[in-house]
Parts: C-alpha cells; sequence; structure tokens
C-alpha cells in the first residue's frame, strides 16, 4: 500500500503592515524564514515543505530567495489561503497537510511529529493543537477534509480565521493534540511585530537553531525580563 503523502505548508507573505517583510528579517545573515525551514527538515515522515506565497509582485523577493536556496514554493491566492492551499494540494499531489504558519518562526519538528501521530492514530480528518503557547499551534488536515471546506466556503477572503472553517464544520472528524506542560501565560512565540523580532534576535543567540518547545520555556522561566519585551501585544 502507498504511504500517506504529508506535507507542510508554511503560508508566507511580505505585504505586512506591522513588520514589512518579515519573513526575510535578516538574523546573522539569513532570513528568519530559513532557521524555520531548516528546523523543520529534522522532522520526520515529512514529504515536501511547501512555502505557500502569493501572486502579488511584493513576494518577487521571497520566491527569488526559495528558488535560488531550493526550497519548494508555490504562488496562488492572496486572500483567499484555503483557495492557496487547495491549489498547492493538488500541485503537489498531498493527502495529509499541516499548516504551519511563516510568524510561527520556533516551531517545534517534535510537535508536528506528535500532530502526524495522533492524526495517524485515530484517521482524523482535522488535528487542532490545543495548550499550547501562543504561536505553537499548527493544524493537519486531509485532502479530503480541505477540499470540503473549499467547496463549502462562500467567501473568497479567508485570509484570517481558516482554521475554524474546519473547527465548525459538524461532519469532519477532529482529533486535538493536547499541551498540558506549565508556561508563563504571557509568554509569546511569533513575529508580527518589531518587538517579536528583537526577541527573535536574542533567543537564536542563546540557543541558536536547534532547539525545542521545553527549551525556549525553559529560558523563559530562568530570565523572565524577556517577556518584558513583548507585553502587551496583541495576539
Amino acid at each position: 500500500m502507498e504511504s500517506t503523502k504529508i506535507d507542510i505548508f508554511i503560508p508566507v507573505r511580505l505585504g505586512n503592515t506591522r513588520l514589512p517583510s518579515k519573513a526575510l528579517k535578516i538574523f546573522n545573515n539569513k532570513p528568519l524564514l530559513f532557521y524555520l525551514l531548516q528546523r523543520l527538515k529534522k522532522t520526520k515522515k515529512i514529504r515536501n515543505i511547501v512555502v505557500c506565497t502569493t501572486e502579488n509582485p511584493s513576494d518577487d523577493l521571497l520566491v527569488d530567495f526559495l528558488t535560488k536556496n531550493n526550497y519548494d514554493v508555490f504562488r496562488g491566492s492572496e486572500k483567499d489561503i484555503l483557495k492557496r492551499f487547495f491549489d498547492a494540494s493538488e500541485q503537489f499531489k498531498s493527502d495529509f497537510i499541516i499548516n504551519v504558519d511563516g510568524d510561527d518562526i520556533y516551531t517545534d519538528p517534535n510537535y508536528i511529529e506528535k500532530l502526524i501521530d495522533k492524526f495517524e492514530e485515530t484517521n482524523a480528518d482535522f488535528v487542532d493543537m490545543e495548550g499550547f503557547p501562543f504561536g505553537f499551534r499548527s493544524i493537519g488536515f486531509t485532502k479530503t477534509a480541505l477540499e470540503k471546506i473549499y467547496t463549502l466556503k462562500t467567501t473568497e477572503n479567508t485570509e484570517t480565521g481558516y482554521r475554524d472553517f474546519f473547527v465548525n464544520n459538524i461532519s469532519i472528524n477532529k482529533q486535538k493534540l493536547i499541551y498540558k506542560n506549565p508556561f508563563p501565560k504571557n509568554i509569546r512565540f511569533s513575529l508580527d511585530y518589531p518587538q517579536d523580532f528583537e526577541l527573535a534576535k536574542i533567543v537564536f543567540n542563546k540557543l541558536g537553531n536547534d532547539f525545542h518547545l521545553e527549551d525556549l520555556i525553559n529560558l523563559f522561566n530562568k530570565e523572565p525580563e524577556l517577556l518584558k519585551i513583548t507585553d502587551g501585544l496583541d495576539e
């Protein structure tokens, strides 16, 4: 029997307002997106890692970086991420897709593997991550579930809140990967504001790029002053 084709899709675009071109912000001569891609390569059972960006010319620079460095890239709808995902899944013939947001630059491959395990153990259509710090909530869904959601949706703007399309569909078999370990409640692991970038430079200086979620939490527990850098920012 042919094995399930499992791919990671990373939605990224450069036309941000709060932190323009954030994915290509440079740390130690490499864009921050590079560190996420390199860490995700350590994930087992993954076939492809595809950066899903837009057809907008503002993303040409991102595509140039990806193609020059031999990363898979797909260009699709700017506002309709569900369409972008669906079209990418058609091109790459994906069976199960894991969505890792481009903002989630600290994503831990260990928990992506646990998400895959949950999918394989339960035969779920959709796997959510619950109880994790902000910036660590990836989702996984089958191509079948994506096609159902894509066919049923009545809007062409799914840029935000696309997770809810899966969560709110009662015909989809949903499972959760739950994180139960304690962590500071105001901890923030994302890249959306200039303060997030300042924090990222400190974190990568201290931990390098070979770390896991527990290493990050330990760092913030030992150095709680780091929490002040992003204190008060919106999710």
